[in-house]
This record gives C-alpha cells, structure tokens and sequence, in this order.
C-alpha cells in the first residue's frame, strides 16, 4: 500500500507540480478512516442482536471523529510542537487537518443511517458498505500512486493491495459471524 511514504533519489523522484499533489496526511487518513469504518461496521452488526443502525452509525462517526483527533493529537507530541508559542492552535489545526478520516468514514455512516427507516437491514447495509469500502480502497490506492507520479501498472498493484486490506476484512466478517 503506498501512502506517500517512499523517498525517491533525486534523480528517480516522480515530477508533479508542487499545488496539485495531494499532502501526505490526505492520503494516509483517507485509506485509514475507510479500513476503520470497514471494521466497525462489520463488528457492530452481530447476528442474534436486536438490530440499531441509528446508534452504530453514530458509534462510526465517533469513533471516526476521535481517531482523527487522536491521530492529529500524535502528531503534536511526536513533533514536540505542544512546547512552541501557539501550542494549542499548532494542536488544533493538527487535529483539523485529520478530516480526511472522518470524510471517509462518512458512506458508511450514510449507508448505515438508511437502514434506519427500514428501508433495508442493517446486514444489507452493512455487507454494501463493505463492498463500497472495498472499493474505494482500490480507487483511492491507484489515485495515491497516481499522484505522486507512478506509472498505470504500479497505480493498478497499489489500488489492488489497498482493496485486499478491505477484502481481509470482508472475509474476517463472514468467518466470525
């Protein structure tokens, strides 16, 4: 999977201009917020259980909101940047720009909260959640390779290893439940 980590030699380095490659935090909380709202989904809906997608949506959606600001909240100390003058907008503005967990997270929850007016079951939408997940995973992976310059063949091995992390956890679904 490949999250804008890779350091190129210069002479190797993929060339994009600087205002229209995605930031590095873009990429690596897009693939994270769509693998934990996959895995929440799937845990939350268990066969035998009186069925409220309401409250897992809503379950998704915090849990979403926390990482994020948990994650924004790492980055802060690891950095040290707590210490600087500004330390709380330095915080605030690290935690902020973890948004693209929470976006990502959102068709779950949308799908989730439509099983709400018993339009379908929660399973139905869960199990399409997953499926969307899963999909998503594959085209945020090529658009990730893309974007920093690698070539179709290489984009097409990203999207399919950032789609193989959703099907494991469509496949851990069906064994447990």
């Amino acid at each position: 999977m490949y999250h804008g980590a890779h350091r190129f030699p210069p002479s190797a380095a993929p060339q994009r201009t600087p205002d229209r490659q995605p930031s590095e935090t873009r990429l690596f909380s897009g693939v994270y917020g769509l693998v934990l709202a996959s895995a929440l989904a799937a845990a939350l809906d268990s066969p035998g259980e009186v069925s409220d997608p309401g409250s897992d949506a809503l379950w998704v959606l915090l849990t979403a909101l926390a990482s994020a600001a948990a994650h924004g909240y790492a980055h802060v100390i690891a950095h040290r940047m707590s210490a600087d003058r500004g330390g709380v907008r330095i915080g605030l503005r690290a935690m902020l720009a973890e948004w693209p967990v929470v976006a990502a997270a959102a068709p779950t929850v949308v799908l989730l909260l439509t099983a709400v007016p018993s339009w379908w079951t929660e399973a139905a939408a869960v199990n399409t959640a997953l499926v969307l997940n899963t999909l998503l995973l594959a085209g945020w992976g090529v658009w990730t390779a893309r974007s920093v310059g690698r070539g179709r063949a290489a984009s097409f091995r990203a999207g399919t290893a950032d789609m193989l992390i959703g099907l494991v956890i469509i496949v851990a679904n069906a064994l447990i439940k």
